[in-house]
Order: C-alpha cells, then sequence, then structure tokens
C-alpha cells in the first residue's frame, strides 16, 4: 500500500509540478493557442492561471518535500486535498464549458489525489 501510495503521489507531483510550471510561465494567450483542451483559460484572467498554475506547483511540492524530508509529513494529505479541491473546481469549469470528456479526466485526477489524502491520514499515515 505504501509503494502504491508512493507512486501515485510521485506522479501527481510531476504531472502537477509540470502543468502548473507552464500556466507560470506561458501567458495566457500561448496556453489558449494550445488546442480545445485549452479553452478553459479563456474563463480566468491572466493573473488566475498564473494563481492556478502557482498553486498547482506548491501542492506538488507539497506531495513529495514533507515526507522525504521528514518534516510536517501531514502536509502531504492536505496538499493532496487542496489537488482535490482544484480537480473538483476544474472539473466545474468542464462542465459549464461542455467539455465532458477531459471532465473525466479532471475527476480521474480528482480521485487519485483522494487516494492519497485517504492513505496516508488512514492506513498509511506517516504519523504514529
Amino acid at each position: 500500500m505504501n509503494l502504491a501510495l508512493w507512486i501515485v503521489t510521485a506522479l501527481l507531483a510531476v504531472v502537477y509540478l509540470v502543468g502548473g510550471g507552464l500556466k507560470v510561465i506561458m501567458p495566457k494567450e500561448k496556453i489558449a493557442a494550445g488546442g480545445p483542451s485549452a479553452g478553459w483559460v479563456e474563463d480566468f484572467s491572466a493573473g488566475g492561471v498564473k494563481a492556478i498554475g502557482a498553486v498547482e506547483v506548491l501542492a506538488a511540492a507539497g506531495l513529495i518535500l514533507p515526507a522525504v524530508l521528514d518534516i510536517a509529513p501531514v502536509l502531504v494529505p492536505l496538499a493532496a486535498l487542496g489537488l482535490v479541491l482544484i480537480m473538483v473546481g476544474a472539473a466545474i469549469t468542464r462542465f459549464r464549458r461542455h467539455e465532458t470528456k477531459l471532465m473525466v479526466l479532471d475527476l480521474v485526477y480528482a480521485v487519485l489525489a483522494a487516494f492519497v489524502v485517504w492513505g496516508r491520514f488512514g492506513p498509511e499515515s506517516f504519523i504514529g
């Protein structure tokens, strides 16, 4: 179980570090030109897109660093919980835009993050 949690956590961290990092460094217009899956950026200001990216980068760091450094490892499931909330918001945005196929992918990420929350608060907690 611990290995599965680490694998899912690492995959989520990579996805959100790359995705969030691109949102932070790329202009909104360039992200929007990335294809139909990037149409959501039209619903947000340039600053809002950058803020979402920054939160994703911080969450990616929060998934890995507290456990690896053994400094406040309770932050790992809290970071994962934050990602669940972000992905539920993303799914709602996709639903409003009638992008159901992409909404399913957002919900898959939410479920993976929820698995980390459950595992790290429950059976494979870093505490106790």
